[in-house]
């Protein structure tokens, strides 16, 4: 049977989509609305440094949490721990809409914003520990490009809806009621999410017993279970070099986006006129997932042809080459044309990895090695954030950033053929 037909015939893997994508599009339309109310109200200058902050309370969590991650996943139920933690952040986008009716945009805000995102680490990482147990090996990096990319153009559907809400009925009413609004529809997908993951059984998605007799050795000591995983990397190279490409990449990712929002708030449109910037940034993003979605669509066929590694290695040189573009001429249509460029190609890089961690890594240390993905990666993330905000000018326009991302990029595809693993036909 084709793949296609064998994944759309899986129906444990389309209950973990539905928990997934549900999330996701909530995801999307949150932070939107904390974009709208932070980055891009009338009342409030945006710059490079102001985004970098928020970017870094969006992310900053994922790293303080991500020690525990591994532990938590194996040790408790996984359907479990999506129910209540999707049940946990419906209570928290009540209090974050709260908070904005309230015009709150100090430390109480700042706290309740890092409850949320810490939280929805711990769901993603479940749901990537979780997808081995509901497909076979043949199929997981089909399934991985599925799940991942269909998220991904989740989050972008869903911030465009919360844009095109807000135009709606920002006319009739204040523009931090409408947001505070918004957060209240994402607390009810949240909760719709949360009884998704009910259509599967309480054991389906693991641990499994030697996962749950290594965690309770120390399921106290996060930080014991990452080094446990570390060391799990060590003698799986394959996976440890995987994730070190796909930090690279998601850092140079995030400072693109930084840079995209700061270009289309005050350099590609007037400061005084946010609705035209946020509208801006929104189009970019919808053509970057565009480049996403096709960087996953063709990663499966590309793995067959070329090999997981060699694939990894062509499409990081790829997304090297959108930056590049910003470089040449410094407009809008060159900006869009980088995110779709870095987008494709990045998203190919991810998708291959991630399928490769979940079948080198056995079931026994898979909730810590996601663990440790998790955190390396969104350090990553959270530096590339920091780099941005350090050497971009207030408008965004500039070559130094480009010029330091393609550098890492091409140096992580150099890196990656110096035959530091071995190529796998499959």
């Amino acid at each position: 049977m084709p793949k296609a037909h064998r994944l759309l015939s899986e129906n444990r893997l389309w209950r973990l989509i539905a928990i997934r994508w549900s999330a996701q599009l909530t995801d999307g339309l949150y932070q939107s609305a904390l974009a709208s109310y932070v980055l891009f109200s009338p009342e409030r200058q945006a710059s490079a440094t102001a985004a970098a902050i928020a970017f870094t309370t969006v992310l900053l969590p994922y790293s303080l949490i991500g020690p525990f991650v591994g532990t938590i996943l194996d040790k408790y139920s996984r359907r479990q721990i999506l129910f209540f933690a999707n049940l946990a952040r419906t209570i928290t986008l009540m209090i974050v809409a709260a908070a904005i009716l309230l015009n709150a945009t100090g430390f109480e805000l700042t706290l309740i914003v890092l409850i949320s995102f810490g939280i929805n680490r711990l769901i993603l990482a479940g749901l990537s520990a979780s997808l081995p147990r509901v497909v076979t090996r043949e199929i997981l990096v089909a399934a991985n490009a599925l799940t991942v990319t269909g998220g991904t153009i989740a989050i972008v559907l869903g911030g465009g809806i919360g844009i095109g809400l807000r135009n709606i009925f920002e006319s009739q009413n204040g523009a931090d009621q409408v947001d505070a609004a918004l957060v209240l529809f994402g607390a009810v997908g949240y909760f719709i999410s949360a009884l998704f993951s009910l259509r599967l059984r309480r054991d389906e998605l693991g641990p499994t017993k030697g996962e749950i007799s290594a965690a309770n050795k120390n399921w106290k000591d996060g930080f014991s279970q990452m080094r446990e995983g570390f060391v799990y990397l060590k003698s799986n190279k394959d996976s440890g070099i995987g994730i070190c490409a796909v930090a690279i990449q998601r850092g140079g990712l995030t400072a693109l986006t930084l840079m995209a929002l700061i270009l289309e708030r005050n350099a590609f449109h007037s400061p005084s006129n946010p609705d035209a910037g946020l509208s801006g940034f929104a189009r970019a993003i919808t053509i970057a997932g565009i480049g996403i979605m096709l960087g996953a669509v063709i990663s499966p066929a590309a793995v067959r042809r070329f090999g997981r590694h060699r694939w990894m290695r062509i499409a990081m040189l790829i997304a090297s080459f959108g930056p590049i573009i910003f470089v040449v001429s410094q407009s809008e249509i060159a900006m869009i044309a980088m995110g779709f460029v870095s987008g494709f190609g990045g998203q190919g890089v991810k998708v291959t990895n991630d399928a490769l961690v979940q079948e080198k890594i056995s079931d026994d240390y898979r909730g810590r090695v996601f663990a440790v993905y998790d955190v390396v990666v969104n350090a990553a993330i959270v530096s590339g954030s920091l780099i941005a905000a350090t050497v971009m000018p207030k408008t965004g326009l500039g070559i130094t950033l480009p010029l330091i991302i393609t550098t890492l990029y091409l140096g992580a595809a150099l890196a990656l053929r110096k035959n530091w693993f071995k190529d796998s036909p499959k």
